[in-house]
């Protein structure tokens, strides 16, 4: 590629930020020269630029990447090109101050939705959000007994080049900033351990009198995935104040959900030292799952309450009378956080080194429900471990590793696997035996092979659906199963069980917090 194509593809780009918002016309001068100093060109492209119609600047980057490759500015590695792709789209962003004042001027002259949806469409524009990765994801539905679960095979990370794991453990841990939560992450270039976020903008938001600050995740999982977070780079902590912010937050923005991850190791998020909430525009399945359980609490009579039939072990609270839903969910906190019941279990402490280790906490998610109340699930988590259980007691156990070994945070915890990307290979491989293009055979799978761990998994599928199926069946047949398999985590996940013995026991604690049993029609049972 010589430096005229270049210059070209430059003008494309600043034709598409045009065309986006991300520049005025007055910017093109100076984001042109920007441009043009980067990539050492002399003189701007002087011929016809074709219209087009591109929903992602990617295939204008790739060709402008290629060129910093050609000319030495990076390396030929995903984790490069991605820097430089933040470093490009960096030089045609608006200013932070610039954002957050079009969309205050959005929100108060058409509303909350209506800036949401300018400030979604501008990080997809700046590539923050990686369209061009995400629409690479797999995605499905299962039916089970508890409503459809979703299923996602994660294909929007890439994965590292071998040498770049080593170089950066090579780069001195400077630790600015200090997680990738942190405001400082706004403009920052990034390293071979950091993303670059030069593209990154982010709008303050007051929530329960403190400073936070609302972005997008740049690999959403689901339909405008936000993040709250704080100002301060302070541990998540799941206190009566969580649920203050939630209701805070969704009566500011009563279009989205908002929840938390727990505050505990194994049952908790991954970035467990940043205060902050996931939420978003989407309607989970477990949203859409009923009440199978009504209770009623004496001192709170306005709030209805029950358990949701759902495979982990949740109690959904809703009312008008935002203050009260506060004091009964921090109630069940206060009662779960010490609570025990051998029988299943649950111990809420155990002793190390003389000191108490706490392990009951919750993951709450709060919403605006279709009566315009306001709604929170309140899912109980433990994270215990045992020598039989060392990844946890309420987590995947091992036989269901090979599919899903990772923490159940928040985003499953609603019914949306989050699956890893070596599925995609892994399970086409399985594809292969069931329409009988590859004969499995147990012997010619060692230690080393992708599929040993799934094994077990393989003679079973055979057994039950047979080596002679067309494509379309294999694949239905793979995508329930897969669906039956997260079902089972979200079971192991659940602190009180599905079976009798589970349900007397959530029963019990149900009681303890001071709820009576009542039916449908309101009349105590």
């Amino acid at each position: 590629m010589d430096s005229r194509e270049v210059a070209f593809h430059i003008e494309r780009l600043l034709n598409f930020a045009l065309k986006k918002g991300l520049i005025e016309e007055l910017d093109v001068i100076p984001s042109r020269n920007a441009l043009m100093d980067l990539f050492k060109i002399e003189k701007p492209y002087e011929g016809e630029i074709p219209e087009e119609e591109l929903e992602s600047p990617s295939p204008i980057l790739n060709k402008l990447l290629d060129y910093a490759m050609q000319i030495g500015l990076i390396e030929n590695t995903i984790t490069y090109r991605d820097l430089m792709d933040a470093r490009i789209m960096g030089l045609l962003m608006p200013r932070e101050s610039e954002v957050v004042k079009k969309f205050n001027t959005i929100a108060s002259e058409k509303g909350i939705e209506k800036a949401t949806e300018y400030f979604y469409e501008l990080c997809k524009a700046s590539n923050y959000i990686r369209m061009d990765r995400t629409s690479q994801n797999l995605y499905w539905s299962t039916p089970t007994e508890y409503g459809s679960l979703e299923i996602t095979i994660n294909l929007s990370k890439p994965e590292k080049d071998p040498k770049e794991i080593e170089a950066a453990k090579k780069i001195p841990q400077s630790g600015y900033p200090k997680c990738l939560l942190c405001i400082e992450n706004v403009g920052f270039a990034g390293n071979l351990n950091h993303p670059a976020r030069q593209n990154l903008r982010i709008i303050p938001v007051k929530v329960a009198g403190e400073q936070w600050y609302f972005q997008y995740s740049p690999y959403v999982y689901y339909n405008e995935h936000c993040i709250l977070l704080h100002e301060s780079h302070i541990p998540m902590k799941i206190s009566e104040k969580t649920f203050v912010r939630l209701f805070d937050f969704i009566e500011q923005f009563p279009h989205y959900f908002m929840g938390s991850n727990a505050d505990l190791p194994i049952v908790g998020g991954s970035i467990l030292s940043h205060e902050h909430f996931q939420g978003g525009r989407h309607v989970f399945p477990m949203e859409e799952a009923p009440i199978e359980e009504y209770f009623i609490h004496p001192q709170y009579p306005n709030i209805k309450a029950g358990i949701v039939k759902w495979p982990m072990s949740a109690i959904r609270l809703s009312s008008k009378d935002r203050d009260k839903l506060i004091e009964l969910s921090s109630h069940i906190l206060n009662t779960w956080k010490d609570y025990s019941d051998e029988s299943c279990d649950i111990l809420a402490y155990t002793k190390k080194n003389g000191e108490l280790i706490p392990h009951n906490t919750i993951t709450p998610i709060a919403r605006i429900n279709k009566e315009g109340e306001f709604e929170i699930d309140l899912v109980l988590r433990n994270n215990r471990t045992t020598d039989e259980y060392p990844y946890g007691i309420f987590h995947p156990h091992e036989e269901l590793h090979h599919i899903k070994k990772e923490n159940i945070g928040l985003i499953e915890v609603m019914g949306l696997a989050v699956l890893p990307g070596r599925l995609k290979f892994e399970l086409e491989e399985i594809i292969k035996f069931l329409i009988g293009e590859e004969k499995f055979s147990p012997d010619l799978y060692g230690e080393s092979s992708p599929l040993y761990k799934h094994i077990p998994w393989i003679e079973e599928l055979l057994l039950k659906y047979g080596t002679n199926c067309t494509r379309e069946e294999a694949e239905n047949y793979i995508k329930q199963e897969v669906g039956n398999k997260f079902l089972k985590v979200l079971l192991d996940a659940g602190v009180f069980k599905r079976d009798e013995k589970g349900k007397k026991a959530f029963e019990k604690f149900i009681k303890t917090v001071g709820f009576e049993k009542i039916d449908m029609k309101g009349d105590l049972k």
